[in-house]
């Protein structure tokens, strides 16, 4: 009861707040424009020389533009946050708080744009046609599995682009179990990691675990075990089985979990008991990630014998948030201008983020979103795999 009080509370005070400033960003112009020199310098005249320059080498945009330290967060409004299909206009408070993370955190002036189209074909279009003006496209709150074509059709367009749904829960996930693993003293390559939920976050964080070494995982939707005996499954399940589930387990979450090293939740709140956690193997270790509502409460998971429990919530120690990724992976692509973000980056980033703990504890396996070494440590990650 408490718990819903508080969140109230910040509602009340989110929808006073944004009324009173009807949004949360601006535009600031960096030259003075006070005088008839300055109009000619900004604008007419002057501003056509350096159009002529651009067009005798795009590269320059890069140089006489903001275009090397702005970044687009493009949504279609189709899953935002756990409120789901709401629309274009009722995801911009997402996209603008979005942009506001960007430039508090990493000096980037970040764009929101909301699509009034849900059709990938079209969004992979219209973005493809929207690249000249921006640095990088930071694709947010699209549902799978269109998001996976879309960003991969993406990858071509010469600036990176990311879908932070994907892949910033996927790093922030390997970054805590790479500390947590050492923590309780196993092997990646020795445990069993059972994921809950096979939307973005779910498919991302199973790929990016394999590659690191994991080499047993098992994926769990609402229906049960993804395993090749359903019938049921559409083709990203059909693919991501190839990677998991070597041991053809069938079931649901609870058979899942029997004896598993590692439960991660991007999935939904109180679908774990505290019986099924004392199903899994020696010192459990725990990501329930699922917003507001975790798919078991912390203190019933330590309390079942969990070892180290992490959440997407701030109230609890070790939030998988995000924001510790997607500010200093932009940071370090627009620096040195790559073309995309590779797979060899995320997992530089994880360990970047794993090896700013220098003392991890149970309730201390990652970062603090304020931390200020962050964005340097993840944007050093990127432009140190680049380079090299």
């Amino acid at each position: 009861m408490e718990d819903r009080i508080i969140r109230l509370t910040y509602s009340e005070k989110a929808i006073r707040l944004h009324r009173l400033y009807k949004g949360k960003i601006s535009m600031t112009p960096k030259i003075s424009l006070d005088t008839m020199e300055d109009l000619s310098l900004v604008y007419s005249p002057g501003v056509a020389a350096v159009s002529m320059a651009i067009a005798k080498d795009v590269n320059e945009s890069y140089k006489l533009t903001n275009r090397a330290n702005t970044v687009a967060v493009i949504s279609d409004g189709s899953a935002v946050l756990g409120l789901g299909n709401i629309g274009p206009e009722a995801a911009m408070p997402v996209m603008e708080g979005k942009a506001v993370l960007f430039k508090k955190f990493a000096g980037i002036d970040a764009i929101p744009i909301c699509l009034n189209t849900q059709d990938k074909d079209a969004i992979v279009d219209i973005i493809t046609n929207l690249a000249p003006s921006f640095g990088g496209v930071n694709l947010e709150d699209i549902a799978a599995p269109k998001c996976f074509e879309i960003e991969e059709r993406l990858q071509h367009i010469g600036i990176p682009v990311f879908h932070d749904d994907q892949h910033g829960t996927a790093i922030v996930v390997l970054a805590g179990l790479i500390n947590g693993l050492n923590l309780v003293g196993k092997d990646p390559n020795a445990v069993k990691v059972v994921i809950s939920g096979v939307g973005a976050a779910g498919i991302a964080t199973a790929k990016l675990l394999k590659t690191y070494g994991v080499s047993d995982v098992v994926m769990v939707d609402s229906k049960g075990i993804v395993c090749k005996q359903r019938p049921d499954l559409n083709k990203v399940k059909q693919d991501i089985l190839k990677i998991t589930n070597s041991q053809s387990l069938q079931g649901d979450l609870a058979d899942a979990l029997k004896e598993a090293d590692v439960f991660i939740g991007v999935s939904a709140p109180n679908i774990v008991t505290e019986e099924i956690i004392q199903s899994m193997g020696t010192k459990p270790i725990v990501f329930v990630l699922s917003n507001p509502d975790p798919e078991i409460l912390p203190e019933l998971a330590i309390k079942a014998g969990a070892a180290i429990i992490a959440t997407g919530r701030s109230d609890y120690p070790n939030q998988i948030n995000n924001c510790l990724v997607f500010p200093g992976i932009f940071r370090g692509a627009l620096d040195v201008r790559c073309p995309k973000i590779t797979v060899e980056m995320k997992i530089a980033v994880a360990h970047a983020l794993a090896e700013l703990v220098v003392e991890p504890s149970a309730d201390f396996i990652i970062p603090n979103s304020f931390d200020p070494s962050v964005v340097l440590a993840v944007s050093k990650a990127i432009t140190s795999v680049f380079n090299n």
